[in-house]
């Protein structure tokens, strides 16, 4: 190949170097600035001599009255640092529900389904195989038995025995994990968006495993997809006031109730993306599960755009011309979640952002602000601050936009896609089931930040920050522990049916 036709790297590869020198340079500041200091101390005691520095030290007169009031100072100054400083919270571990296989839909089992249930409605069937042409999913989803009925079955029974089969099992194998017994449990929160029943679901889980009298339960409903992080944050908060307890945390969606049997398109969409799923969390502060914690909670950050009407109707659970249930998609969705992120990257960047990344934030608002308003935006490197990202698996759109918009590399969203694909949109639970993903590739290293972020009806984007506590070992059971070796796959961006 001749010199004229060979890409020139050289302009690249100087930007590349300017820019990590600058990121050294702003982030190590302080150090840098006392690195000069000290030297010039160390010379100036060399150049004094023994006898010069211990006249210097005899030259001093301690008063014993000054000496004990400073300890006080010191010692109580010390005692309100440590007494007011938050509680430490730790993920202890937690456990992800895996369907049978006997509850798998493949893509094939579906629209035979649909075509079945809606027989007189061609053009709606039409438009559900556009959608999971292009939805990101496999072929081994799961949804619950009563939707394998024709028609479909969505009684109060069959919603409580979905209840049942989900949340029991993921409590059982987080039980086993950690060794915790149903009687130590001080706090119980479960979540789940549309199917809240009486009595709850936390008073089910409560009567399941016989819990304590005096237990702290909570049951949300409502909350969206993003539920999840609103659970976690309760859970910090009560821990916070509440010394040397542990709570445990169920994030799931009932599937049952909430198939949509209708015509109207913006309706049909949940029925294609939402699947089984459900997650038990185990989450502690208390000094003794330090050790033994998989994370620790460093930051929580919650946005709601639910004053804004376009935000609130979204994601909108109503009835259609014809009064069948369902829960309507509105096609600002993608828009809204965009504005509802900027809103809470603008809240957390400042909490995990290097110094660096902020400088040239903050140069670029100012720049616009004073000079060009249509100057581009900066966008901060959160490839700096975190090592993971966990982006809710809500559909292959909500994917794209945010690798799209956080300059995020395909390895990067790779636990999110490949979630997506193997067990859908398992609504709040699937944060859990992305980070099981990288626990199981052996990706998690002691001192790993991830990020998790989640969008959820209202409108609603939530986002926390782990750091990983220790090595964590690949794990020979959970719901990737049959598939992991398969996974990453290739996934087309239409897959004919």
């Amino acid at each position: 190949m001749s010199q004229a036709t060979m890409p020139d790297f050289s302009s690249s590869v100087k930007l590349k170097y300017v820019k990590l020198g600058y990121q050294y340079l702003v982030n190590h500041f302080l150090s840098l600035l006392l690195i000069p200091i000290m030297a010039i101390i160390a010379v100036e005691l060399l150049r004094m001599g023994p006898e010069d520095i211990l006249n210097v030290w005899n030259s001093l007169h301690f008063d014993i009255v000054q000496v004990l009031c400073s300890s006080f100072l010191v010692i109580f100054i010390s005692t309100v640092y440590f007494m007011s400083k938050p509680r430490t919270v730790y993920l202890v571990d937690y456990s992800c529900y895996k369907p049978p296989v006997t509850c798998r839909v493949p893509f094939a089992t579906f629209m035979e389904h649909s075509r079945l249930i809606l027989k007189d409605s061609p053009k709606s069937v039409e438009f559900q195989m556009r959608i999971l042409e292009r939805s990101g999913l496999g072929e081994e989803t799961c949804l619950p038995p009563a939707i394998h009925y024709i028609p479909p079955t969505p009684t109060m029974d069959e919603a409580r025995s979905e209840a049942q089969m989900v949340i029991f099992t993921a409590m059982d194998d987080l039980f086993k994990k950690t060794g915790l017994l149903p009687k130590d449990i001080d706090i119980l929160i479960v979540n789940c968006s549309l199917f809240s029943p009486t009595p709850s679901l936390s008073a089910m889980v409560i009567n399941k495993y016989k819990l304590r009298s005096n237990i702290k339960s909570f049951n949300l409903s409502g909350m969206g997809c993003s539920a999840g992080l609103i659970s976690v944050d309760l859970a910090r908060d009560l821990l916070q006031v509440h010394p040397n307890s542990n709570a445990v945390i169920v994030s799931t969606e009932i599937i049952t109730p909430n198939y949509y049997k209708g015509n109207e398109r913006a309706m049909l969409l949940p029925n294609c993306l939402f699947r089984m799923g459900s997650a038990a969390i185990l989450m502690s502060n208390r000094r003794s599960d330090r050790w033994r914690a998989k994370y620790k909670l460093c930051h929580l950050v919650r946005t709601h755009r639910g004053a804004d009407d376009k935000s609130f109707y979204c994601v909108y659970e109503q009835e259609d011309r014809e009064g069948k249930i369902g829960i309507n998609l509105s096609k600002d969705l993608m828009a809204i979640a965009g504005e509802a992120l900027k809103a809470n990257i603008t809240t957390i960047g400042p909490l995990v952002l290097p110094a660096s990344e902020q400088l040239l934030f903050l140069l670029s608002l100012i720049g616009r602000k004073i000079f060009n308003l249509k100057w581009k935006p900066y966008i901060p490197d959160f490839k700096l601050a975190f090592e993971h990202f966990c982006i809710h698996a809500g559909g292959r759109a909500v994917i794209d936009e945010l690798q799209k918009n956080l300059q995020l590399s395909g390895e990067h969203v790779e636990a999110s896609r490949m979630t997506l694909h193997r067990f859908g949109n398992t609504s709040s639970s699937s944060l859990w089931y992305e980070l099981c993903y990288i626990e199981s590739k052996g990706r998690m290293r002691r001192g790993d930040r991830v990020w998790q972020i989640a969008f959820g009806s209202g409108f609603k984007c939530n986002s926390a920050v782990w750091k990983c506590n220790r090595t964590i070992k690949t794990p020979k059971d959970g719901p990737w522990s049959d598939c992991i070796d398969r996974y990453p796959v290739f996934i087309p961006e239409v897959v004919k049916l």
